[in-house]
């Protein structure tokens, strides 16, 4: 178990399942498709797209469907669904506002996220996030999403902020992995309970008490204390 830093430069967000409850909808139309094909949607399936790419969740539903050819019909059925499903609106999860704008006091602050642009501007303001980043990043912004680095070490390099130096806020391994090969601390909250994920801070919601203390702590005189 290691820490986060109270003197960092910059926190950097993922946006789907950890500040905004978009899961409920990219399982709805996930659990359609594979419903279409006459196969079961439950936590197994769910991991095998949970914080992927649009077309990399494509990719693994073709693969396991037995049609390897039909990713990029898949891709499309699964965005087209949803769209729809977002446009019902999205909530803020627990903890996410109040943490959000306790670091914008205090330190500059990006999403970077594995969607494409529609769907991250739609997720942020049906949660009323939308004016709270002035930076964010999307999937179809970078040469190489999630699980690769670029997201991450695009978001730092607008913020001036050393990777090293930063901390990132996400859900999934896929997250995690590209956070991680950037170079910045990661603190965790899991889409899926029960998965066993790489972490400098894990915690149930972004409710936590001692979260959002750390938080109010960023950019003050007595940096160098870390959160456990």
């Amino acid at each position: 178990m290691r820490s986060l830093p109270t003197d960092a430069e910059a926190v950097v967000f993922d946006c789907d399942g950890l500040l905004v409850n978009t899961e409920d909808s990219w399982t709805v139309a996930e659990a359609a498709l594979f419903a279409a094909h006459g196969l079961p949607f439950g936590p197994a399936q769910k991991a095998l797209v949970i914080g992927r790419t649009l077309e990399a969740a494509g990719q693994a539903m073709a693969e396991h469907f037995g049609r390897p050819g039909a990713a990029a019909e898949l891709c499309a059925e699964l965005l087209e669904t949803v769209r729809g499903e977002l446009a019902r609106g999205a909530t803020a999860l627990p903890g996410a506002v109040e943490l959000v704008r306790a670091c914008r006091a205090r330190v500059p602050m990006a999403v970077a996220s594995n969607s494409p642009r529609e769907l991250l501007d739609i997720a942020l303001e049906s949660a009323g996030l939308g004016d709270c980043f002035t930076r964010t990043f999307a999937a179809d912004e970078v040469r190489s999403p999630k699980p690769a680095p670029d997201l991450y070490l695009t978001a730092c390099a607008a913020l001036g902020a050393a990777p090293n130096r930063s901390v990132a806020f996400e859900d999934s391994a896929t997250g995690i992995a590209s956070a991680r090969a950037a170079g910045l601390h990661v603190a965790v909250v899991p889409s899926l309970p029960g998965t066993d994920l790489d972490h400098d801070w894990l915690g149930t919601d972004l409710a936590e008490p001692e979260l959002l203390a750390w938080a109010k702590g960023l950019g003050r005189s007595g940096a160098g204390r870390r959160l456990a």
